[in-house]
């Protein structure tokens, strides 16, 4: 079973729509996803509960650590949204278990700041400081054509002691497809594919060699 938590101190940087995400591409490639929700607005168990007939079915549980117990025996993968402001305490139960964590952050000043932080607290965890526990960033609803987010990738990529493993547009369709309980790995239409390249690279770096 792979694991991915997913994390970050500031709120509404767009943890579920990566958990999201993510488990429709693996629920589409045939693999038994599930999701743990710890996080109180409970929207990536929302989402799995809204998946209906016509796509491939994510398991959702809410969060704690007895979650972890309850999976099933052949869940292959695992995807944790935690809340926000989460910190070393509040990840601890999840931090032991994860194959990868990822950070999401927004291309604004206030969304580095918080960031920058949080990657300063992580480097402080035991998994992490052995690189027992790979880290990387996903820089969230960027417009490229614009300074911000230009300027944002810049500044992250110099900063951050952890590698940007993926750079995603800004699109409506997230929030579209997941009020219906889809992800966009669910469709095939160009306009969709064009945003599947997009998350190419961090699946990438998600299933390289350890």
């Amino acid at each position: 079973m792979l694991t991915t938590l997913v994390a970050s101190s500031k709120g509404g940087c767009g943890k579920s729509t990566l958990v999201t995400q993510l488990a429709s591409h693996w629920a589409q490639a045939g693999q038994h996803t599930a999701i743990i929700d710890a996080d109180r607005q409970g929207s990536s168990f929302r989402w799995a509960t809204l998946r209906p007939d016509s796509v491939p079915g994510v398991l959702a549980l809410e969060g704690g650590r007895k979650s972890l117990q309850r999976l099933p025996a052949d869940t292959q993968q695992l995807l944790i949204d935690t809340p926000a402001g989460s910190g070393e305490r509040e990840l601890e139960p999840y931090l032991e278990h994860a194959d990868v964590l990822l950070v999401p952050v927004l291309p604004s000043a206030f969304d580095l700041h918080a960031t920058l932080g949080f990657i300063a607290e992580l480097q402080q965890v035991n998994r992490i400081r052995r690189g027992k526990l790979p880290v990387a960033l996903v820089a969230n609803r960027l417009k490229p054509w614009t300074h911000a987010s230009q300027d944002a990738v810049t500044e992250l990529t110099e900063l951050s002691p952890f590698p940007i493993a993926a750079q995603l547009r800004d699109s409506q369709a997230y929030v579209l497809l997941s009020a219906l309980g889809k992800g966009i790995f669910d469709y095939q239409s160009e306009q969709v594919r064009s945003h599947q390249q997009d998350w190419k690279a961090l699946l990438r770096w998600i299933k390289r060699p350890s």
